[in-house]
């Protein structure tokens, strides 16, 4: 359904070019979860972002190409983006507020939304916005409906936000960290209500975040990004399991275990480079204990097939029995 071929997105700055997402390639399919996991800095969002084409100057989209049902939505105009954007694409933010109005009530938003797509009765597009709020688990939906934005708790605007995502059933739904503000509790019931609803609707679905545990049990797939590229990606349980590229082995290592109760977390040293930063060799060499020094540090990894799963990487990390 979606296929992202070589996605560049670069920003032309005063000091020069910051290349947020630089190649990065990968597909989804109707139904299918996938996890697009990596430090803040590494590209995610604006990957996200460059999917919705809601990149703004001084940042474009210098390459590459993104085909959605067959369509390549690069050669869109904003009418094409209109047309698309809601109905058959939506996005979810990390700040529910970037969704919601705060004077406006919520059926007002919500029948809007639908209105903004389909010519149908305003009765309707209310009965609509009636059946998503049932959908992500809000009681009382008819009396939430008249409510404001600033009278529902984080989580539940979280909720609304993800409802209004949902109105036009679209084939697919890009969620930018959506639970990171939100409690542990209300974070598992807004995943666990998520992967039942791509099951039921046959929605596709990919999921930002720089947390590697929240996506362990929502995504098929995952796809770990680095620097601007996607350095590993494969099935969540293959990788989870037999990490194979050294940053989501500490990425992994850096999760709180019971496993490892009072012994302090093994971190990836040193940080992350800035978008702004090239490097010759791979960019992950400069924190990474298996680099060779010359191969690793003068250039860079191309993407090959390891152990089934997709790696940019000249040095697999190797796991013993």
């Amino acid at each position: 359904m979606l296929n992202v071929e070589n996605l560049s997105t670069h920003f032309f700055t005063k000091r020069g070019i910051v290349r947020a997402v630089d190649g990065v390639s990968f597909s989804l399919s109707r139904g299918e979860v996938l996890g697009l996991v990596g430090e803040s800095g590494s590209g995610k969002s604006i990957t996200g972002y460059s999917l919705m084409g809601l990149v703004d100057s001084p940042g474009k989209i210098v390459d590459g190409s993104i085909t959605f049902d067959g369509q390549e939505l690069r050669s869109l105009d904003a009418r094409g983006w209109r047309a698309i954007r809601g109905k058959k694409i939506a996005m979810i933010f990390q700040d529910p507020m970037a969704t919601l109005n705060p004077v406006l009530r919520v059926d007002t938003q919500m029948i809007e939304a639908v209105l903004a797509h389909d010519a149908v009765p305003k009765a309707q597009a209310r009965d609509r916005a009636r059946e998503a709020l049932s959908l992500v688990g809000i009681a009382s939906p008819d009396a939430r409906l008249e409510s404001y934005p600033h009278q529902f708790s984080g989580g539940m605007r979280q909720r609304v936000a993800i409802a209004i995502a949902l109105l036009h059933k679209p084939a697919l739904i890009i969620a930018d960290e959506p639970t990171t503000a939100l409690d542990v509790t209300i974070q598992g019931q807004i995943l666990a209500e998520m992967q039942k609803l791509c099951a039921k609707t046959g929605t596709a679905l990919l999921w930002i975040t720089h947390d590697l545990s929240v996506v362990a049990g929502l995504a098929d797939r995952i796809a770990v990004m680095y620097a601007g590229r996607i350095v590993e990606q494969g099935a969540t349980d293959q990788i989870l399991a037999a990490p194979a590229h050294p940053y989501t082995v500490g990425l992994l290592d850096s999760i709180p275990s019971r496993n490892v109760r009072g012994q302090p977390l093994r971190q990836i040293p040193g940080a992350a480079p800035t978008p702004a930063e090239t490097t010759a060799g791979c960019a992950f060499a400069p924190r990474c204990s298996q680099k060779k020094s010359t191969q690793c540090t003068q250039s860079a990894p191309q993407v090959s097939m390891h152990e089934g799963r997709a790696l940019r990487c000249f040095v697999p990390w190797v796991h013993h029995a």
